[in-house]
């Protein structure tokens, strides 16, 4: 068995050429073509449907998928349990994390683990959390620091590790700032003014939208981002309201109470539910 093989043919399942393959493989297009050919040679079927530029798995391929992920999969699995025994925190760790938490939980720990553990290799993607357990979910990734799901699959195992209230907030000199004054507002008086939101189907989306959604009805959503620093720039320069982490509230904005609303969001590790983690990986849990 050829592991390559597999590999590029994964890349290319994924992918859906040849080239943007060999992109990801770091390897050339034609490398990328011979082991395909290798690799349907081996199974004696084909395993594409060549559409004009772009191919696609048939029948045979999207049996053959699964089961490759399975084996590559396997095959790290082994290896870390053939490195752990060792006992020693080296090698390779590869992590995922949101672009919010990256900036505003991790550095501090990030540092002080690459200062106790120098023979670790840190492989650090940023990523959309919903993205990122589908992820660890693949295998593409060891550890996951994300904002959690409301419901988890059940081949992740979550860990919560911060709870992250969230508050309406606005530019100082947003209308809401003068009709709340001192005192709390209502969801109506909220909704009557422009939001400005992560994407719809994104945890934290879920998390703001959900209880507001079933106390008053639709929301006017103007504009959508995943970056949270982009939405608090946006809401700083008063084109609109959202609900943003206390931590990142500044001179630039406002935070305004609505009657009877708490929203909060849960920060913590994924991984694999019935995969086993490196030493490296151990020990990067236990320093968060």
């Amino acid at each position: 068995m050829d592991l390559a093989n597999y590999t590029s043919f994964i890349a290319v399942a994924e992918h859906g050429t040849f080239s943007k393959a060999a992109n990801v493989l770091f390897i050339t297009q034609p490398a990328v073509s011979k082991r395909i050919a290798q690799l349907e040679d081996q199974l004696g079927s084909q395993l594409f449907d060549r559409i004009g530029k772009r191919i696609k798995l048939n029948a045979a391929g999207m049996a053959l998928l699964p089961i490759a992920e399975r084996i590559l999969q396997d095959v790290k699995e082994s290896q870390r349990v053939i490195e752990n025994l060792s006992g020693n925190v080296s090698g390779h760790l590869s992590l995922v994390t949101s672009h919010h938490i990256g900036l505003r939980r991790l550095p501090d720990i990030l540092k002080k683990y690459a200062e106790d553990y120098p023979e670790v290799r840190l492989d650090l993607a940023f990523m959309d959390s919903e993205n990122a357990c589908q992820k660890i979910e693949k295998g593409d990734y060891e550890l996951g620091v994300v904002t959690l799901p409301l419901s988890p699959s059940k081949r992740l195992k979550v860990t919560p590790l911060w709870n992250d209230p969230l508050t309406i907030a606005v530019a100082p000199d947003h209308p809401l700032v003068k009709i709340a004054g001192d005192k709390t507002i209502t969801l109506n008086q909220l909704a009557k003014h422009s939001a400005i939101l992560p994407a719809v189907g994104t945890y934290t989306r879920s998390v703001i939208e959900d209880p507001i959604i079933k106390k008053h009805g639709s929301l006017d959503v103007i504009l959508e981002t995943n970056y949270l620093e982009t939405i608090r720039m946006m809401v700083s320069i008063g084109l609109g309201w959202s609900a943003l982490p206390r931590t990142m509230l500044d001179d630039s904005l406002v935070e305004i109470q609505v009657k009877g609303l708490e929203i909060e969001r849960t920060l913590g590790i994924v991984q694999h539910a019935s995969r086993s983690i490196s030493n490296a990986g151990q020990a990067f849990v236990d320093s968060l």
